[in-house]
């Protein structure tokens, strides 16, 4: 009987559209991986063919970024909006650490690569859930509201280049959430939803690790290959990545993360606009 391989199941978690479905999945799958990994005998990696996009449930609609409402989150309807996109962020972010394993299979990395993408997988499947269950307390649920349906570009003008894969979604997506959580958790503090505080301390503190698996995977891939990763990065995030990068930074946490001033600031609002004048 042939073994069951990691791409495989990767693809699994990419067909199933109900988000906590998914989520549970998700985490089966990174037991199994982990689990086999410590037993000594790993799970073949092997290759797989994922769906250009993700199953995804009836609801939410998805909209152009422009046409989704702008809500403040000085009152209960704000705040529970502002959840419900992280929690479509967390969703699209499982897909994404799944999508990279299912799309790259055929291109040889150490054993750490998976690792690492299954451990950040799994607790973005867990942060998905944490927010679902602050969005149920607050009489919501996940697909109450319209979401972004932008958030799968970055992996479609990806969906053949590692190197850009890896400088567009952690290094750059990833790193921005970096920048505004600490400012999400203050608003729900203030409000005295201590709940949604916690949630987003849990996902603030781990997510500087995924940025992190993405600067290290990319760096590593740059030494391989002879290339300056600045170089490289800013080369990339010019061709996928569509505007400037928006201060304020977190400059600790991206430091944290591996990520360096002088890779990110070249490409900040205004920055661009002299270089290109």
């Amino acid at each position: 009987m042939t073994a069951r391989t990691l791409t495989d199941m990767a693809v699994e978690v990419l067909s199933t559209a109900d988000g906590r479905a998914k989520c549970e999945i998700s985490r089966q799958h990174a037991e199994t991986w982990f689990a086999a990994r410590a037993s000594g005998a790993a799970l073949p990696v092997g290759t797989a063919f994922p769906p250009d996009h993700p199953a995804r449930p009836a609801k939410p609609e998805l909209l152009p970024p422009r046409d989704v409402p702008r809500r403040r989150p000085g009152s209960p309807a704000g705040r529970a909006a502002l959840l419900h996109a992280v929690a479509h962020i967390e969703l699209n972010a499982v897909d994404l650490h799944w999508d990279i394993i299912a799309r790259f299979g055929h291109i040889p990395m150490p054993p750490g690569f998976y690792d690492d993408w299954v451990k950040a997988a799994a607790e973005e499947s867990r942060h998905f859930n944490l927010i679902c269950d602050c969005l149920e307390s607050m009489g919501s649920h996940y697909g109450a509201l319209p979401a972004h349906a932008g958030m799968w570009r970055a992996a479609s003008d990806t969906v053949d280049d590692l190197f850009g894969r890896l400088a567009v979604v952690p290094m750059v997506l990833e790193a921005r959430g970096l920048d505004v959580t600490p400012g999400m958790i203050e608003i729900f503090r203030k409000a005295g939803e201590d709940g949604a505080v916690k949630a987003l301390e849990v996902i603030y503190a781990e997510e500087v690790g995924h940025v992190a698996y993405g600067s290290k995977w990319f760096n590593w891939l740059c030494g391989r290959d002879g290339l300056d990763p600045k170089d490289v990065f800013h080369d990339l995030v010019r061709r996928y990545f569509h505007g400037a990068l928006k201060p304020p930074f977190n400059e600790e946490k991206r430091a944290e993360a591996g990520i360096p001033p002088d890779f990110y600031w070249p490409l900040a609002d205004g920055q661009e606009a002299q270089a290109d004048a």
